[in-house]
């Protein structure tokens, strides 16, 4: 069930009324149901996973705040083994029904390079949708529980709703225990019905929606068109299609992650946000601060510190970035095109890092002005440069196919498809075209006064003429100009594959 299908339009509404009406004893009961419901509407087999992985991660956190009650050797070395079954636990599942068939086929690659036949035998292993993020936030809650930063939860009902919660379940934003699972296992005020918050979750909800259905859907069209026939395409039409993904990636998991948060906030929950405004960002590390904020934060907290952070010397801080990376662009899919997409990343931040030195040396040596809008333009058009290549071994099928998609990028200088007509035969016509130029405008304008303070709230400012004006034509917007697959429901999120 996607967040833009019809039945969602019919899911949500029911689950919230059914929600503010219900006595709040069985408030946390019927969002349970309505999650494990929600998450079965794609396979009923799905739910057996999430709840082995929730049983098994409540466990656990059970028995290390058993064991954390007391400090001696004993009771010490309990608190790892309990962390180290509750982690590999999780990592286990998730190793065996996303990673299992890639593995075999590394090995059978390697085997063959150096002469060895390796017959590939066949799984038919189905990839649970989500499993790559409730895995996360399970981990995230072993270690919390185990460090002492949060406590044990022992009601069964608000750990299960805090793994299934449906708003988040399947893309994230990943949320920390100490911020989800509180609101779920207090008394709170929020459990009834409060207009101007629900009015704000039905503004980023309906934001999101305008993302998804209005701009990815459509710059979708383009971007699959010649990314999948590469070979017929070169030069400029390859740009532009990895321009255009990079902003079809942005407002389409950015979109999830609105509708998502404002889903949750109609609800009574506060999900931090997951995106702010990353094509804005002055550096890759600035990008990576702004861009699935909560994934960044996840690694950071429960990788990169672990490793050693920066504490141990340059060439360890390096090594910790670059493998914090390379895991990342792992856990983003099971392919080798994945790592070299976390690669660049990470060789992105080391570099930036071993080159910081020399450029502050460079901008006192020739008196740049640091402080003037070209030169920001020129470290944010760098930026969005850098990451824009990266995405083009994200969005390729292989490792091998990128480099081919770059080769043919590289092959041709025609500029002249701009002025001839070309650029409408790569799936867009030229009125869809426009549209989605405008349409990116406006996010691009948006994005530029959240940078200032809350578009929201600077709505919720204006005249109640304005405000309704405002929107209905975003209404009007997706119901014009969004774009629909088969039976009138939306392609999918992106980011539903990972």
């Amino acid at each position: 069930m996607s967040f833009t299908s019809s039945s969602f339009l019919i899911f949500f509404p029911v689950v919230t009324a059914l929600y503010f009406i219900i006595p709040r004893r069985f408030k946390r009961t019927w969002l349970l149901l309505a999650s494990y419901y929600f998450y079965s509407s794609w396979n009923p087999k799905y739910s057996i996973m999430l709840a082995t992985a929730t049983l098994i991660t409540y466990s656990c956190g059970l028995l290390l705040g058993r064991a954390g009650k007391n400090n001696n050797g004993n009771q010490k070395l309990r608190k790892k083994l309990w962390l180290v079954i509750g982690i590999s636990a999780n990592v286990l599942m998730l190793a065996f029904f996303k990673y299992f068939d890639f593995a075999l086929n590394s090995l059978s690659g390697i085997l063959s390079f150096i002469g060895i036949s390796f017959i590939t035998p066949e799984f038919d292993i189905l990839l649970p949708v989500g499993i790559s993020f409730y895995t996360l936030q399970a981990v995230g809650y072993i270690i919390d529980v185990y460090r002492g930063e949060s406590a044990s939860e022992k009601n069964l009902l608000s750990f299960s709703l805090y793994m299934s919660f449906f708003p988040q379940l399947i893309s994230g934003p990943i949320p920390r225990s100490g911020v989800l699972l509180r609101q779920i296992s207090e008394n709170r005020d929020c459990d009834s019905f409060d207009y101007n918050r629900v009015k704000r979750g039905l503004l980023l909800m309906l934001w999101g929606i305008f993302q998804k259905l209005v701009i990815a859907d459509r710059l979708g069209i383009l971007v699959n068109q010649v990314f999948d026939n590469y070979a017929n395409y070169a030069g400029f039409e390859i740009v532009i299609a990895a321009v255009f993904f990079a902003f079809q990636l942005y407002c389409d998991f950015g979109g999830y992650s609105n509708i998502a948060i404002g889903a949750a906030g109609v609800l009574g929950f506060n999900i931090p946000e997951n995106f702010k405004q990353p094509y804005f960002s002055l550096s890759v590390k600035e990008f990576w601060r702004r861009w699935h904020i909560s994934l960044s934060t996840w690694l950071r907290d429960y990788l990169y510190i672990p490793l050693g952070g920066n504490r141990k010397g340059k060439l360890r801080k390096h090594f910790n970035t670059m493998l914090t990376f390379l895991v990342s662009g792992l856990w983003h899919g099971a392919s080798w095109h994945y790592v070299a997409w976390g690669g660049l990343h990470g060789l992105y931040l080391v570099l930036e890092d071993v080159l910081k030195p020399v450029g502050q040396f460079l901008r006192k040596l020739f008196k740049v002005n640091t402080a003037c809008w070209s030169f920001r333009f020129f470290r944010g058009l760098l930026t969005f440069v850098l990451v824009d290549f990266a995405w083009i071994f994200f969005r390729a099928n292989g490792t091998l196919t990128a480099f081919r998609i770059l080769k043919n990028m590289i092959s041709d200088f025609n500029p002249w498809i701009f002025f001839n007509g070309s650029i409408f035969k790569l799936g867009l016509d030229q009125k869809d075209f426009v549209v989605v130029l405008v349409a990116l405008l406006i996010v691009i304008i948006v994005d530029w006064m959240h940078e200032k303070g809350s578009v929201r709230d600077k709505l919720a400012s204006r005249n109640l003429p304005f405000r309704w004006l405002t929107y209905f034509g975003v209404i009007f917007a997706i119901l014009i100009f969004g774009v629909y697959g088969p039976g009138y429901d939306a392609l999918s999120f992106f980011y539903f594959q990972f």
